[in-house]
């Protein structure tokens, strides 16, 4: 037998298309919880079932994959990415780690090659000391070449002198003189540093679909905008789509519009097509940069309260657009003020349009990260789907976190998954990457474990929102997206896992879900530490990846 992940051979049928059997593991399929096997004829899942049904249907026109008590699951889809920020996250200076402004002054000291130095993911609320270096000190390392180094949350940048001059910030909102640069002078900080040539683009995002690829992934949404790229960045992203061994790349397009006329107009001129005018169209910007718009001032910078980048008016004529033209709209929005211009926009679009055209455009917002129970019902009246990280309450939800220096009293409320689910909202999961990793069992894990006990879904909510729901959040035509039964396009991962279970929030689901009689299909146990491993990713058919120790 094919270890996972060989070479499946050549047709044996006839019909030009390669039959695969795959064995002797576990199917997470609604098909049948138990099925430990399952054929795929070309692109298409044909069967699956038990193993002893798997002996009598298995014959030398076949090739056989041994799974080896793997897991074989639909494969994951990233609601939210941005692929050369990740790319470029990936190979540039990873400063996740750095505790000081010193160190970070020596990470772009030691950093070698030339050109314009790049990195990723300082967050000071870790700092003991949270004070930033200066224009003067980034530039004394970087020894006079261009630094760009984007704030963890990707919504500031400290910058160098010599990338403040090419980039003529002085002027510009959000420009102090300082090396921090946030809101217009980010946006034109991060254009600047941004040009490389398109070979240098076309590598960065391959090296993030391969990071997909490596991690279960078999489709993105790729979130481009006019203040993070240019449309030739989001054509490329869209080209993947023809090649062989790529991820689906879901493309959207952040730019408002504003009349029918105007949204035919953007759509004609970006030269690929694209799931909608959505997705990083900012209402509001970050809690961490604290351009997140609240309500109530930021509980760490009284007086402040973050900002409104879209009017009430600008948005509503965005959404009476999109939906006349039945495309998806949506929108940036992370703070209680920004969903509430959002969702005020809804009602003013509704009026002109009729409920019935917002509800059936599919609408989707990014983030969503404040919400109480009333904004969540005017969610669920409009079908909004939103696009949510639970990285995001991983990394800064816990008690002195990043949310409590930032909100106080009001982290404990901060991305209300169960309410979401309570209430009908359609939900769906990414990483925003590279502002969390493509990992996603972790996020996985993170639902499980949210900060707020009353806010933790069960693994299989969980991974239907990793999953099916991406495809649905996107409006895929094809319902059986997502899922492995007989006729669903084949994409899918397999998994070395330790212990396969079912885990929910509440203990006495918990003992009726693990009984054979509930017929539930198991999951990977997330309480051991580590995630599973990927062993192969196959995207309709065809192998995105294969783990090396496979190919022995």
């Amino acid at each position: 037998m094919n270890q996972p992940g060989a070479p499946a051979g050549n047709d044996h049928t006839g019909t030009g298309k390669k039959v695969t059997m795959y064995r002797n593991g576990s199917i997470y399929t609604a098909a049948d919880p138990f099925a430990t096997a399952m054929v795929v004829d070309g692109d298409t899942v044909a069967w699956v079932g038990s193993e002893q049904a798997a002996t009598s249907i298995a014959d030398s026109s076949m090739d056989i994959i041994d799974l080896r008590g793997a897991l074989l699951a639909p494969g994951f889809v990233d609601s939210h990415a941005h692929l050369t920020e990740t790319g470029l996250a990936l190979s540039g200076l990873q400063l996740g780690a750095v505790r000081s402004a010193r160190e970070l002054l020596d990470a772009v000291a030691s950093s070698g090659g030339t050109g314009t130095i790049l990195g990723h993911g300082w967050d000071e609320t870790l700092w003991d000391d949270p004070t930033l270096p200066t224009l003067e000190e980034l530039e004394r390392a970087s020894g006079g070449r261009q630094v760009y180094l984007s704030r963890i949350d990707v919504h500031s940048a400290l910058v160098s002198a010599s990338l403040a001059a090419a980039a003529n910030l002085n002027g510009l909102d959000g420009w102090a003189g300082t090396a921090q640069a946030v809101r217009a002078a980010h946006t034109a900080a991060r254009l600047t540093a941004r040009q490389f040539p398109e070979a240098q683009r076309r590598a960065y995002q391959e090296q993030a679909l391969k990071e997909a690829s490596a991690n279960g992934y078999v489709a993105l949404a790729e979130m481009s905008a006019p203040h993070i790229c240019g449309p030739e960045d989001l054509r490329l992203a869209a080209s993947w789509n023809g090649q062989p061994g790529s991820p689906e790349v879901l493309p959207y397009w952040g730019e408002l519009a504003t009349s029918e006329e105007h949204a035919r107009s953007i759509l004609a001129g970006l030269g690929t097509e694209v799931r909608g005018l959505a997705g990083d169209l900012n209402m509001d910007g970050s809690i961490g940069s604290r351009t997140a718009a609240l309500v109530n001032d930021y509980s760490d910078a009284p007086g402040e309260r973050g900002n409104l980048y879209l009017t009430v008016d600008d948005a509503a004529k965005h959404i009476a657009a999109t939906s006349l033209l039945g495309i998806q709209a949506g929108f940036h929005v992370i703070g209680d003020a920004g969903l509430a211009a959002v969702l005020d926009a809804m009602d003013v679009a509704a009026a002109e349009v009729g409920e019935q055209r917002i509800r059936a455009a599919g609408h989707r917002l990014e983030h969503v990260e404040m919400a109480d129970q009333a904004a969540i019902d005017r969610l669920a009246k409009y079908s909004v789907t939103v696009s949510v990280q639970p990285g995001f309450d991983s990394a800064w939800g816990a008690a002195g976190g990043l949310y409590s220096q930032r909100l106080g009293g009001r982290s404990q409320s901060m991305n209300p998954f169960a309410s979401f689910y309570a209430s009908g909202v359609p939900i769906a999961f990414g990483s925003d990457s590279p502002v969390t990793p493509l990992r996603p069992w972790s996020s996985v894990r993170a639902c499980l474990e949210h900060s707020n006990p009353e806010q933790r879904i069960s693994a299989r909510a969980a991974f239907l929102g990793h999953t099916r729901a991406g495809w649905r959040a996107t409006k895929h035509r094809n319902p059986l997206m997502g899922q492995l039964v007989p006729g669903a396009p084949a994409s899918f991962a397999v998994w070395e896992v330790e212990e396969l279970m079912v885990q929910v929030a509440d203990s006495r689901v918990q003992s009726w879900s693990t009984d054979p009689r509930a017929r539930t299909p198991l999951l990977p146990a997330l309480d051991t530490g580590t995630d599973p491993r990927c062993l192969q990713t196959v995207r309709e058919g065809q192998e995105l990846f294969a783990h090396e120790a496979l190919r022995v």
